[in-house]
Order: structure tokens, then C-alpha cells, then sequence
């Protein structure tokens, strides 16, 4: 398919793209009830250039069009309102802490509730379930992961992966305190790997908007991290909020390495607990 060449764009042009990008948005919380409109305008403007070349539009007008009058377009268009980019252990180091220092308080539970807000394909989830368990940890357990791109969802709850993305999690695992091979927790196949199905019994899917829905449940552990980065601040404040009314008394709150809870609106509910690897506690009342 023929790629729309974009020129460098004059202010005019910009701000005009803009206006036409804020309608799209718009259009798209009316018509699909998916609500864009607080995602920060430099990323949206950068993915929405691209899904215009994907799809031949010259006007930000023809792609909104086929948004609103081809549904099955909006499912492939989609996956340019939000971004899909993880591994499995994704920042070693913040798994290690996760292991050496959150793990160990939360073993004084009798159960745990971990959520993975904004899991797009599912890495982080099956990453964080292979901690538990190597942390004898995993059958008292349940992993609440959440998104809102159903496509994302599906694949995450398949838990199958491209076998050349193997060493890259594996050399992860390892640097993240792993007690073995990563390949005890896998099977390949016609350049798959499909993992564990035992992981997976301690897993709930589910659809959820940081932008709309309300808090999700009662959690000891939520992990939020390299999505907060592509909110502006008013939704950032929001979806930090859910967490803190989601998570138990001196519950742990996890955020990607660029992410901070420094000078937003609910940064004196949580208080640093390792603090290089972003890694948050609630305050106690």
C-alpha cells in the first residue's frame, strides 16, 4: 500500500492539524466511547501522522471518516491511539526490587491482589507472575490485567510471544534476580513460544479506561509503568487517584523510569520506597 510522504508542517499547519486531530477525538469518544481526549497532544499528533500514512489518507478529514463509518477500521486504527511496546522484565533492576524489597512485605498477606493497568500485551503480566512464583508466592495470588485495546488484551491472555524475542527476555530475567532458565516456563513451536499454562490460573483479563472507568479493586500491588508518559497532566492526576483508592493500606505503587508522582496532584499519598526504581508506598492515614 502506497505511504502518504508528510513535509515538515508550518505553525498554521500545525495548529490546524490539531483543531482536526481534537475533532477526530471527539468523534471517537462519541461514536466508540473510547475517550482520547487527555492523552498528551505531542504523542497523539506523531501516531495519528502515522496511522495516515498506514492507511493512504492525505486529510486527518479521510481518516476520521473511515473511523466513524467502518468499525472494522476503527479496531485496526486503534492500535495507533495507543502504544503497544513492552518485554518481558522490561528495566531488569525494577523487577530485582520488586523481588528484594516489595515482595518480602507483601509475603505477610494471606492473599494478594496485583494490578497491571494499561498491560498492553501482556509481558509485564507474565513477568510479573513468574516472580510470584519463583517467590512461592503465586497460588495465593490473583494478576488483574487491564487495557483498553482489545486486540492488546487477546494476545496478552494467549501469552505467546515471538520465539526472537527469547534472548532478550532471557538475558531480562536473569538480570532481574531469575532462579533459573526462562525457558522452564516456556514451550516453542513454529517460532513461538507459548508459556506456562499454570501461570495463567492466577490471571484476570478485563477491559478498563484509566480515562473513565472507576477504581478497579482493592490491590496490594499496582503497576502502572511507561503508560502515565502519555497522558497529559490532568489525566495523569486521574489515574494516579484510581491507584491510590485502589490500593490497600500501605499498598506499592510501580511507575516507569521516566514517570514521577513529583508536583502532581496526589504526590503527598504516596512516599518513596525504592526510589531509583520508581517504586511508591501508600501513605498510611
Amino acid at each position: 500500500m502506497p505511504c502518504v510522504v508528510f513535509a515538515a508542517m508550518t505553525d498554521d499547519a500545525t495548529e490546524l492539524f490539531d483543531i482536526e486531530l481534537k475533532l477526530l477525538l471527539d468523534a471517537v469518544y462519541m461514536r466508540y466511547h473510547y475517550d482520547f481526549r487527555e492523552y498528551a497532544m505531542s504523542s497523539l499528533r506523531r501516531r495519528m501522522r502515522h496511522a495516515m500514512g498506514r492507511f493512504d489518507c492525505e486529510r486527518m478529514s479521510d481518516l476520521q471518516h473511515r473511523i466513524l463509518h467502518e468499525p472494522a477500521f476503527f479496531a485496526d486504527a486503534m492500535q495507533y491511539f495507543t502504544v503497544q511496546v513492552s518485554e518481558m522484565f522490561r528495566d531488569p533492576a525494577y523487577f530485582l526490587a520488586l523481588r528484594e524489597h516489595v515482595l518480602p512485605v507483601l509475603k505477610t498477606y494471606p492473599s494478594i491482589k496485583v494490578w497491571v493497568a494499561g498491560c498492553s500485551s501482556g509481558e509485564e503480566v507474565w513477568s510479573l507472575a513468574i516472580l510470584l512464583a519463583e517467590e512461592d508466592l503465586l497460588d495465593r495470588s490473583v494478576i488483574y490485567a487491564t487495557d483498553i485495546n482489545p486486540e492488546a488484551l487477546a494476545k496478552a491472555e494467549h501469552g505467546t510471544f515471538a520465539a526472537d524475542r527469547l534472548p532478550l527476555f532471557s538475558r531480562n530475567y536473569l538480570a532481574a534476580g531469575g532462579r533459573g532458565s526462562l525457558s522452564d516456563y516456556y514451550t516453542s513451536a513454529y517460532g513461538n513460544a507459548m508459556f506456562d499454562r499454570r501461570l495463567k490460573k492466577q490471571m484476570v483479563f478485563a477491559d478498563h479506561s484509566l480515562a473513565t472507568d472507576s477504581v478497579f479493586s482493592e490491590v496490594h500491588l499496582v503497576s502502572c509503568r511507561n503508560v502515565l508518559i502519555y497522558f497529559n497532566r490532568e489525566l495523569q492526576d486521574r489515574a494516579v487517584g484510581l491507584f491510590r483508592d485502589s490500593l490497600v493500606r500501605k499498598g506499592f505503587l510501580g511507575l516507569g523510569g521516566k514517570e514521577s508522582l513529583q508536583f502532581g496532584a496526589h504526590a503527598d499519598a504516596f512516599e518513596p520506597f525504592v526510589a531509583n526504581q520508581r517504586i511508591y508506598r501508600k501513605v498510611a492515614p
